[in-house]
């Protein structure tokens, strides 16, 4: 079976995930999907605050300079990830990049939206010698949409059963929601942003640990304290919960500038870092749970995936607030939970390449699918 490399940076800003996957078939549906291996490499600390300052404030030199070193680093995860799957870059058809997510504009009634990733495709291209599709999300948005979540259509063609109606909730740095009706892939599913995923419980350890922690690992902070009403209230307060979809979010509405000032005011009144901590667990969770509430039929089941999924204290919260739906890791249908979004591009790739528009309307509202991509050669 062909094979595809899917490349991801997510809104954690953690590091960068490969996938290589193999797809059967030329039609848009592979007739056989599997992942051949995955692997994931970390950012240095010096590196992760320089993009961490580039998606917040950087300018144009900073952004074109940023732009050109994560095409590097891509390349050489890139090349590390095949030395460590025994491949060369003649056994990869392309490699789809969804790139670094630096500023994200989704439309309104009153402006066209506008969405900007980095990681030069070019470079990759270069020093790899694979072909590589990126920049999926603008031709959506060129389109009126969202240019989010386009994962979802992995999840539409690979994931949906004829029997059970299925939500797979994606908990990276934001959260997303893919609603698959009862009747696979030749039904019609809905998709979209949650609200925060992991990105303010991430960023909350960091700064209550004084450095020490990049996240609350598994979740045992929020676990020794108690989630405050009020203090849950001053996020879910936020209008994007009552936006109906399609819409999305990120690190532009529910980001660290945002949470400093919230930190310093709820100190300030003296409540303590394993209560703040357990708060914000639970805006991730109480956020799923209302975003159900936008889904026009019953969910039988929920998948977690993601970085969030491996947090034990916010996988309960989720269990807790959508009971009585049974809560699972994605493993449980036979795919690595960390891996899906890299594959979902290593798909995107191979749709661009075959010529099947991979827009996903349902989720984005876009005008209509697309041929999302943009292809550089070997």
């Amino acid at each position: 079976m062909p094979l595809y490399a899917g490349l991801m940076s997510g809104t954690s800003l953690d590091g960068i995930d490969v996938a290589f996957v193999r797809f059967e078939g030329r039609d848009e549906r592979p007739t056989e999907a599997g992942l051949a291996s995955f692997h994931s490499y970390a950012y240095d600390a010096a590196f992760r605050d320089r993009l961490r300052r580039a998606c917040e404030s950087g300018g144009p030199e900073e952004l074109c300079r940023v732009d050109f070193e994560l095409g590097r680093r891509f390349a050489a995860a890139l090349a590390r990830a095949l030395a460590e799957a025994g491949l060369s870059a003649s056994d990869v058809a392309a490699a789809g990049c969804a790139g670094q997510t630096v500023w994200h504009d989704p439309p309104t009634a009153n402006h066209p939206g506008s969405t900007l990733q980095l990681g030069e495709g070019a470079v990759i291209a270069e020093e790899t010698g694979i072909t590589v599709v990126e920049d999926f999300r603008v031709r959506d948005v060129a389109a009126g949409g969202h240019g989010a979540p386009i994962s979802a259509y992995f999840d539409h063609l690979l994931l949906a059963s004829p029997e059970r109606a299925r939500g797979i909730l994606n908990l990276g740095g934001m959260g997303n929601l893919t609603a698959l009706p009862a009747g696979g892939a030749d039904s019609t599913p809905v998709a979209f942003d949650t609200g925060p995923g992991v990105v303010l419980v991430d960023a909350a350890a960091q700064r209550l640990s004084g450095g020490r922690l990049r996240f609350d690992e598994d979740g045992r902070l929020a676990a020794a304290g108690a989630a405050l009403p009020d203090a849950v209230e001053d996020w879910l307060d936020d209008p994007f919960f009552s936006q109906a979809p399609p819409r999305t979010t990120g690190r532009e509405r529910f980001g660290p500038t945002r949470l400093e000032a919230w930190l310093e005011e709820r100190l300030a009144r003296g409540d303590g870092s394993g209560d703040l901590l357990a708060s914000l667990t639970e805006v991730t969770a109480a956020a799923a749970a209302k975003a159900l509430e936008w889904v026009p039929f019953e969910v039988d089941e929920l998948y977690l995936c993601g970085g969030g999924a491996r947090n034990p204290e916010l996988a309960r919260r989720i269990a807790a607030r959508v009971a009585p739906r049974p809560v699972s890791p994605l493993e449980a249908l036979g795919w690595d939970g960390d891996a899906r979004e890299a594959a979902a591009f290593a798909l995107l790739a191979r749709q661009h390449l075959l010529g099947h528009p991979a827009g996903v309307p349902w989720a984005t509202g876009a005008r209509g699918p697309r041929l999302l991509g943009k292809t550089v050669p070997a």
